[in-house]
């Protein structure tokens, strides 16, 4: 009988509804870190990445080079590129249980070595939900021909 009630008690918490968190929440974070993110980018708020990005985050740039975590931050603190403008748009997000996926389009204006550029990215963020808080997991980039 004890092992009846044990397995029935533990059945009892893995189905708990409070365990569930509320897509439309997840949602909203998710959004929110982006838009932050972005913001961090901008500012040059190394500090918010490493709290956000996941510590084995990835991006694929448009020209295909593969950098880290580590390398990301150190370009943020470096301020080269810096940016006047880093926001994204039209964004469409699909969560997984503790996965999402979000796309959209990332408008950067800025400078890089002393030149000055613009340019839109279409992207592609892989979020995980970790130790209570969505992380960024891996980015991608493409950069979009100008009209």
């Amino acid at each position: 009988m004890p092992i009846q009630w044990l397995l029935a008690v533990m059945l009892a918490v893995a189905t708990t509804p409070a365990m569930a968190r509320d897509a439309a929440q997840d949602e909203r974070e998710i959004l929110s870190v982006e838009k932050a993110l972005c913001h961090a980018f901008e500012t040059g708020d190394a500090d918010y990445l490493r709290r956000s990005l996941d510590e084995h985050f990835i991006l694929t740039s448009s020209n295909g080079v593969v950098t880290d975590r580590a390398q990301n931050i150190a370009e943020v603190e470096k301020r080269d590129p810096s940016y006047e403008v880093f926001r994204n748009h039209d964004q469409k997000l699909r969560l997984y249980g503790d996965a999402a996926i979000v796309t959209g389009i990332t408008t950067v204006k800025g400078q890089s070595g002393g030149e000055a550029f613009e340019a839109d990215f279409q992207f592609t963020d892989t979020w995980v939900y970790r130790d209570g808080q969505w992380k960024l997991a891996a980015s991608h980039a493409s950069r979009l021909a100008k009209k």
